[in-house]
């Protein structure tokens, strides 16, 4: 009996030993708890942070910190444009640009007036859609149906929007200097390629000006002031246009080596579209002698005539696909603007209130300016934020809202380096002193949780605000509670 007694003592120290380590391991932190110890980081601490969890099918809050206060959302934004636009527009809704001809055709010179009307479309020639330019497609086939010369006036009508190209709130660094892709794109009924116009610079020899030029001529003017380095590699190139015109300023140097291209924001899409035209007839072999007109200018309301060809965009669904994972702000200012009433961004806002009344959310704390974010006058609640997530999760257009939304980790989008191998779907939000993240995880149960974290005014590196979001998302995707 006593050997079967030494015989068991190891084995129940051991067993003992093990149940003091499970009593003496505390639980892991409920998910309040988490998030509260990632807020209270040193490095973020001092940050105005908002932060809404709210778990979809069971209907309960989990995490609510300064939820009902108004905070900058900056591009997340684009989540309200892109609700708003699915549930007045439908995500079949296909933008048209149509060219009319009003004239004779004899022999083979076309004559009267050309006019080119616009709905608004982002992809009209956009950068972003494959295949043929349309302008050019047209001017080749007016080639093959054998005219050789056009004239009298190519009329650009893009009263489908009012003649306000820029909303109220933003930086006027957007609009004079270039700073990136889709920053500063003045809105227009009648867009082309983004309302950029891309300018070569190529290097000369050190200590002379680059050769400088723009497709089609005549677009813009150019002070050029750079000069080329003797330098292999590095740039200080700036490029920079007075405002509300299209004189563009260069300064600075480039490589010796350089050879690229820049895109620059138009300040009259209009005229814009209607030279690039005429240079694609040019290309085409057709001898023109037009008069540039904006519809605006006229006093009378010219014959539409017969349709020679339209251009119909591709559908909603995918405009707010790349709008979304992307971040392209003039594909949501000009979505924004095709759901107003009269194509302004005013009437714009007001239609987006009265969807977002309609699903239940206090518009009154809130302010709507644009359809990007890029504005600094938006202000939304995180409460509101998630109130609409949890909404789109039963819309009839709920599949082709959360198929625009980037996943973690997914290449060529704005989680592309962020929240890789969590399971989340969301728009990331960004401007100087804003950073922010709204849309959906999954809890370890399966539910669906709705999330939206901002935070504004902080004053330390963006790197350290946006760790902190994605280990909150990543708390909310681990916890039990």
């Amino acid at each position: 009996m006593r050997r079967l007694w030494w015989s068991l003592l190891p084995g129940t120290y051991l067993l003992v030993g093990i149940l003091f380590f499970i009593a003496s391991t505390p639980p892991l932190p409920p998910l309040e708890r988490q998030i509260d110890n990632l807020l209270g980081r040193q490095q973020v601490k001092d940050a105005f942070w908002g932060v809404a969890v709210y778990d979809v099918d069971a209907e309960e809050m989990l995490y609510s910190r300064n939820a009902e206060r108004s905070f900058l959302p900056a591009s997340t934004q684009k989540l309200i444009t892109s609700a708003t636009a699915l549930d007045a527009l439908g995500s079949t809704h296909r933008y048209e640009t149509t060219l009319y001809h009003a004239g004779s055709v004899q022999d083979s010179v076309m004559r009267g007036d050309l006019i080119l009307e616009g709905s608004g479309d982002p992809t009209f020639g956009s950068t972003q859609v494959r295949g043929e330019d349309p302008l050019r497609k047209w001017a080749r086939r007016l080639a093959e149906m054998g005219v050789t010369r056009i004239e009298g006036r190519l009329i650009g009508d893009d009263s489908a929007f009012d003649d306000r190209p820029y909303p109220e709130g933003w930086s006027v660094s957007y609009i004079t200097t270039q700073k990136g892709r889709h920053m500063g794109n003045s809105a227009g009924g009648l867009a082309y390629r983004d309302n950029v116009v891309p300018v070569s610079v190529q290097a000369t020899r050190p200590g002379s000006p680059p050769n400088v030029g723009v497709r089609p001529t005549n677009v813009v003017k150019i002070d050029n002031q750079a000069t080329t380095s003797s330098r292999w590699r590095g740039n200080t190139l700036q490029v920079k246009r007075t405002f509300s015109t299209n004189e563009l300023v260069l300064t600075g140097s480039v490589a010796r080596s350089y050879n690229g291209s820049i895109a620059v924001p138009v300040s009259n899409p209009t005229q814009f579209v209607l030279r690039s035209f005429e240079y694609h007839l040019r290309k085409a072999g057709i001898d023109t002698e037009l008069e540039l007109v904006d519809l605006d200018n006229l006093d009378e309301n010219p014959e539409r005539g017969s349709p020679l060809f339209a251009e119909f965009s591709r559908p909603l669904s995918e405009i707010v696909t790349v709008m979304n994972k992307e971040s392209n702000n003039f594909y949501a200012e000009q979505v924004f603007r095709s759901y107003g009433w009269d194509g302004s961004a005013r009437s714009a806002a007001n239609r987006t209130e009265s969807f977002l009344q309609r699903i239940g959310i206090d518009t009154r704390p809130l302010l709507i300016y644009d359809g990007s974010g890029l504005s600094r006058k938006n202000l939304i609640s995180p409460k509101a934020m998630v109130k609409l997530l949890t909404h789109m999760t039963g819309h009839d257009e709920r599949d082709a809202f959360l198929a625009s939304l980037a996943r973690g980790g997914e290449r060529r989008t704005t989680l592309d380096y962020r929240l890789s191998g969590t399971e989340v779907q969301a728009k990331t939000g960004s401007l100087e002193f804003v950073r922010a993240l709204s849309g959906y995880t999954t809890r370890p149960n399966g539910n669906r949780v709705a999330f939206a974290v901002s935070a504004n005014n902080y004053t330390g590196p963006s790197s350290q605000i946006s760790n902190t979001i994605d280990d909150i998302v990543r708390a909310v995707a681990s916890s039990e509670r």
